[in-house]
C-alpha cells in the first residue's frame, strides 16, 4: 500500500514552535539592544582600559543580538514553511545546545567561586557553612538538571523538525 503524504497541511508542531521562537526572539532582541542604548552608557568604565569588560562586552553583545534577530527571521521562515528557514532553524538550535552545554562548566565555576568566595569572606558557624555546602551541592545539581533538560528539549525540537512528515511541509 502506497504512503499518502498531505502536502501543504501544516503541523500544531511548526506553528507553535515558530511562534515561541518568535516571542522569545524579538524580546531577546529588543533587551539585548535597549541594555546597549540604554544601560550601556550608565555603567561605570572599569579602572584599566583594556579589561576584559571592555575588551569582550562589546563583541558578545553584539554576537547575542545577532543570533537573535538570525533566531527571529528563520523563525518567521518557519512560520512561513521555507526550507531554508528550517535547515537555519535546526543549525541554530544545535549551536544552542553546545552552547549551553559548553556553558555548564562556566556554571560550575561561578558556584564554586561564590561559594568559596562566601564561606572564605565571613566567619561562619560549621553548623552554618555545612547547610550553606548542601545550598550549594542543591544548586550544582540542579543547573546540570535544567540545563540537560533544556539540551534535551532542543534534540527533541531537531529531531522533529527533521521529521519526514514536518519536512513534507516545506516541500
Amino acid at each position: 500500500m502506497p504512503q499518502t503524504f498531505n502536502v501543504g497541511a501544516r503541523s500544531i508542531f511548526v506553528t507553535v514552535t515558530a511562534w515561541v521562537f518568535i516571542v522569545l526572539a524579538a524580546m531577546t532582541s529588543a533587551s539585548a539592544m535597549l541594555e546597549n542604548a540604554v544601560i550601556g552608557p550608565m555603567l561605570p568604565a572599569s579602572a584599566s582600559p583594556s579589561s576584559l569588560f571592555n575588551v569582550y562586552m562589546p563583541w558578545l553583545v553584539a554576537a547575542g543580538v545577532v543570533m537573535s534577530l538570525v533566531t527571529l527571521a528563520s523563525a518567521i521562515g518557519l512560520l512561513l514553511r521555507l526550507d531554508w528557514a528550517r535547515r537555519v532553524f535546526i543549525g541554530l538550535i544545535a549551536l544552542a545546545i553546545v552552547a549551553n552545554l559548553l556553558g555548564l562548566w562556566l556554571q560550575q565555576e561561578l558556584l564554586q567561586s561564590v561559594a568559596a568566595s562566601t564561606l572564605n569572606g565571613a566567619p561562619l558557624p560549621p553548623q552554618a557553612a555545612g547547610v550553606l555546602g548542601g545550598f550549594v551541592t542543591a544548586a550544582r545539581v540542579m543547573a546540570v538538571v535544567v540545563t540537560l533538560g533544556g539540551c534535551s528539549l532542543l534534540a527533541w525540537i531537531i529531531r522533529r523538525l527533521m521529521s519526514s512528515s514536518v519536512r513534507q511541509e516545506f516541500a
